[in-house]
């Protein structure tokens, strides 16, 4: 057998004599193996205990793993409960991906550091079925005492070079490793096939996504060589050599970011934005498709040099008067309005501006307007903030769609209702959120405003999601003129200073407060889900911990430390926790908090990635 005790004993002594004696003492190994001992001697790996290095910059949504998905999946299926684990690793070694048929192999294999984000070079692991693969640019198996550390003696790994057929390069290698007594030369035949499936993958991803926006970014160049022409996607990002002298790099994010933004709604785009310095751009894009799935965008850039209409006013001085209430039975559905406040509706991201322009364009010719966008993105303090700068002595009423079926008639509002010479506009808030006994009460009010003589009209907010929905609102739709799209937190990466500073000038007025560089970049490195109303809450958060100064990274929560791309559930939430809170007490050291909590340290790196942990 091929790894019989016989044949390990003699690989062992010859390892053993390459040590003492050097190549010439490696009798009966193949000459790969002992062309990997040498480079691994030169490279001075601790034979012992060599140091896995570990980053936490794997790309866990690359091509190479989207390409791997559907393969690694059935071969989960096709090695279940067999003793083995299977890894795929970056161009640069490192693992970003582990499949554990056998918790068993699993937990040793944690033990000398086989885990994604450690990289297993062979510069620093020795021989192996990763990094070797890599230097030998062949598929190979090492077996027990074949590796050139002794602490991977105990296993067998046999990996494959997977190839991007378009370009011939080596993207990562496909391993399956497992004891070095259960190894069997199947699975060098298995990880040959499956890596040479993952290349073909490459092959026909290109055909559905990318090269649809290749072929169309080509086109476009053909036809307007001198113009910046950019190709966006979710791992393509493609700009010609006008674009690259026209724009610099914070430009050039701003428009993909703004692209981006306006792909997820429209096929064909036509839209002007400003960018830092004062210039302005006009860029028009397509979307492009592969299937039914939104592949990307090609984006023509042309500067302009006329201004730009509707670019809202500075808001910072402005305050929201008090509402008028009208009976005690309506105070529970009409207020809030009263409160000073710091504003929030100034920002210089394209999209922002963009939708601040068309609703101060819609409030000046008393059109009414639907304003979508994710729960907490500020839909509501925009528009009240904007009415009232366009409109200093006017008068807005907020009305809660969702408690609109609390038993309280529209006829309750008639005071409010009344005419009016001063502009008194209404606000429906979370229109999506009503019943349909509110729906049948919102259309008895709606039609109330219509008939008031005066400027008084209305403006509704609800989620970017509903007008697709089939929900009862629907049948309010034909009172509004426009739509209004506000862009979400995220997409706003520009804004995020102006938007702390005055939430913390509002939490905290009377308070020295301010956020430290470093808490700073938790803030832009999370993607806030729930927009400003999350971001408030986590400043809240953080001023309790400390209520003046220079606010830190570790005051904030520890969700602000993370990047999950799932829900997780409450002992997924406790356990990141722990993990935080263990990385703050060990001042980021990482073997000290694997031993506070108990865990070994490739196990604890592995759930850093899984929770997308970035502290």
């Amino acid at each position: 057998m091929p790894n019989s005790s016989a044949r390990m004993l003699r690989v062992a002594a010859a390892r053993a004599d390459f040590l003492e004696y050097g190549g010439g003492g490696a009798a009966g190994v193949s000459e790969v193996v002992v062309a990997s001992w040498e480079r691994s001697q030169a490279a001075g790996v601790d034979i012992a205990h060599p140091n896995a290095q570990f980053t936490d910059e794997i790309d866990a949504a690359s091509l190479l793993v989207r390409c791997a998905r559907p393969v690694l999946q059935q071969l989960q299926i096709d090695t279940a409960d067999m003793p083995l684990v299977i890894a795929l690793t970056d161009k640069k070694a490192r693992v970003v991906q582990r499949i554990d048929s056998s918790s068993a192999v699993a937990r040793l294999l944690d033990r000398v550091d086989l885990a994604p984000g450690f990289s297993y070079a062979e510069s620093t692991m020795g021989t192996n079925g990763i990094g070797t693969v890599f230097e030998a640019g062949q598929p190979i198996s090492v077996v027990g005492p074949e590796h050139f550390s002794e602490n991977l003696h105990l296993f067998a790994c046999t990996g494959a070079p997977v190839i991007d057929p378009v370009t011939g390069r080596v993207e990562g290698v496909l391993d399956i490793s497992t004891l070095s007594s259960s190894w069997s030369p199947l699975m060098h035949t298995l990880v040959k096939s499956a890596a040479k499936d993952i290349g073909r993958n490459f092959l026909l991803d290109r055909g559905q996504a990318q090269r649809a926006i290749f072929e169309t970014y080509l086109k476009v160049t053909a036809r307007s060589d001198r113009q910046a022409v950019f190709a966006f996607g979710e791992s393509v990002f493609v700009a010609n050599s006008a674009a690259q002298q026209m724009f610099d790099a914070d430009e050039q994010r701003i428009m993909r970011e703004h692209a981006m933004f306006l792909m997820a709604g429209k096929d064909r785009v036509s839209d002007t934005i400003a960018l830092p310095g004062q210039r302005l751009v006009h860029v028009r894009g397509t979307r492009i498709l592969a299937g039914v799935a939104v592949a990307g965008m090609v984006v023509i850039a042309d500067l302009v040099t006329s201004s730009q209409p509707g670019t809202p006013d500075d808001f910072s001085e402005q305050q929201l008067p008090q509402v008028a209430i009208a009976t005690p039975q309506t105070s529970q559905i009409v207020g809030g309005l009263w409160r000073s406040r710091d504003s929030l509706a100034g920002g210089s991201t394209p999209a922002w501006i963009r939708a601040c322009g068309d609703l101060r364009q819609a409030l000046e010719q008393v059109q009414p307007a639907l304003v979508v966008g994710e729960q907490g993105a500020g839909k509501f303090t925009l528009v009240a903030e904007l009415f009232h700068s366009v409109y200093p002595g006017g008068r807005a009423i907020s009305v809660d769609a969702g408690q609109l079926e609390s038993g309280c008639a529209p006829s309750d509002l008639g005071s409010l209702l009344g005419d009016s010479a001063e502009p008194t506009l209404h606000i429906i808030r979370d229109i999506d959120q009503a019943s349909t006994d509110g729906v049948e009460r919102l259309e008895a009010y709606l039609a109330a405003v219509a008939e008031v003589t005066g400027p008084v009209w209305v403006v509704a907010t609800g989620s970017d999601s509903a007008a697709s929905a089939d929900l009862p609102f629907r049948e309010l739709l034909h009172h509004f003129e426009v739509s209004i799209t506000i862009p979400p937190l995220r997409c706003r990466t520009d804004d995020l200073p102006t938007l702390t500073a005055a939430l913390l000038r509002g939490i905290a007025p009377e308070r020295k407060v301010r956020l430290s560089p470093e808490a700073q970049r938790v803030i832009a490195r999370y993607s806030w889900p729930r927009n400003i109303s999350q971001l408030r809450e986590a400043l809240v958060h953080a001023l309790r911990r400390r209520p003046v100064g220079e606010i830190q990274e570790s005051d904030l929560p520890g969700y602000c430390q993370t990047a999950s791309r799932h829900a997780l559930t409450p002992l997924e939430a406790a356990e990141r926790d722990a993990i935080v809170a263990a990385l703050r007490d060990t001042a980021g050291n990482r073997v000290a908090a694997a031993a506070h909590l108990g865990m070994s340290r490739s196990s604890l790196y592995r759930k850093i990635k899984t929770y997308g942990i970035v502290a």
